[in-house]
């Protein structure tokens, strides 16, 4: 949790406890927070305050822009494309629009670094989809798409973007040529169970979600009116923080990238170049995930494996399937801020270590030992 979160939310959890839209005198305080959250939140994104929402969490925020972008052109197209790399959340709302709202769905492609591929793209907006979702960068390996291309390949048949923001709002410059977009506030040390819901002015968006008495379609119940003050204030904070960070920690992550590549049976993934700067995966040959993350949790290092949003799944992370790197005992390192040289230092120091004594372990068959 960023300091400047936790300051804001101390300070708007008086003045910030009631309904917003009630005309009584906390209403109205409630209201004033609210609209201030709004304002910071969007100037840190680019964006017109009257766009921007606040919803119960990121996945929220997902389901409720993709899903009403498809909802408000679904007499033009009940079609989406979206990227094989993004992340589970779009992934179930595609489901859902397939299996519940009779939609179908095309999959982009990506390249071995997990870029999606340019060229494979016009093919599937012939026949305009409904709408095409491209994720601004994944959290998951890294990597930060060409949205400016992706723009304009679909600007020629008229087909809205859908950009989830969630790894890279206040880490990156933010995009534009969206007719929606999503982030999750605790992606850039806000509090959890605060979203971000961004619809464009002007854009065809209708809610396919069930709403309630509330103004704001693209909202479902009474908004978390700290959160969202606690929210603006953190995004504010690590966008005035971003260039001394971002080259603090793209620093670091390089030094992990060379290092950890040398590693025997180690495979370093995603774009080298185009990519976030304080994340990194690797994947470690003969090995588990959730072993190499229990391991390294035991001497004091939380990393994750697979998908980058849950623990709870012991399948291969569909991302790295989709890039057709390796797949299994694959390591996420995401620096936060505030990682020092010295924390780093000691990390790759362990990791060898940790890998030998892991692969002792498995039985590797007699000419993999050879």
């Amino acid at each position: 949790l960023h300091p400047a979160a936790r300051e804001a939310w101390l300070a708007a959890v008086d003045a910030g406890y009631a309904d917003p839209l009630a005309l009584h005198r906390p209403g109205r305080a409630a209201r004033l927070v609210l609209d201030n959250a709004r304002a910071a939140v969007a100037e840190a994104l680019g964006t017109r305050a009257d766009e921007v929402s606040f919803t119960g969490s990121g996945s929220e925020a997902i389901h409720r822009g993709l899903l009403g972008l498809l909802e408000g052109r679904a007499r033009t197209s009940r079609v989406l494309v979206h990227s094989a790399v993004e992340q589970a959340t779009v992934l179930r709302a595609a489901a859902w629009w397939r299996d519940r709202a009779g939609g179908s769905t095309r999959v982009l492609p990506v390249t071995r670094a997990g870029t999606v591929d340019l060229d494979a793209l016009p093919g599937l907006l012939t026949d305009p989809p409904g709408a095409l979702a491209v994720q601004a960068a994944n959290p998951e390996v890294g990597t930060v798409q060409p949205l400016e291309e992706v723009t304009e390949r679909a600007a020629a048949p008229g087909v809205p973007l859908f950009v989830d923001l969630a790894a890279s709002a206040g880490r990156l410059d933010p995009p534009t040529g969206w007719a929606a977009a999503a982030a999750s506030a605790h992606t850039w040390g806000g509090p959890p169970g605060v979203g971000i819901l961004l619809v464009r002015h002007g854009a065809r968006w209708r809610s396919a979600l069930p709403t309630d008495e509330r103004t704001d379609p693209r909202v479902a119940g009474l908004e978390n009116v700290p959160g969202a003050l606690a929210a603006a204030a953190a995004l504010q904070a690590t966008v005035a923080e971003r260039d001394s960070e971002n080259a603090l920690l793209d620093r670091l992550v390089e030094g992990i990238r060379e290092r950890v590549a040398r590693m025997p049976d180690v495979e370093v993934v995603g774009d080298p170049q185009r990519r976030l700067p304080h994340v990194v995966t690797f994947s470690c040959l003969y090995l588990d995930g959730e072993q190499l993350v229990r391991a390294l949790d035991q001497h004091g290092f939380s990393v994750g494996s697979g998908s980058a949003c849950t623990a709870a799944t012991v399948r291969p992370s569909h991302v790295l399937e989709a890039m057709g790197v390796l797949t299994h005992g694959n390591v996420r390192v995401g620096l936060a801020r505030g990682t020092t040289e010295e924390q780093v230092d000691r990390f790759l120091a362990v990791l060898p270590g940790v890998l030998e004594r892991l692969r002792a372990d498995v039985p590797l068959p007699r000419h993999e030992r050879t």
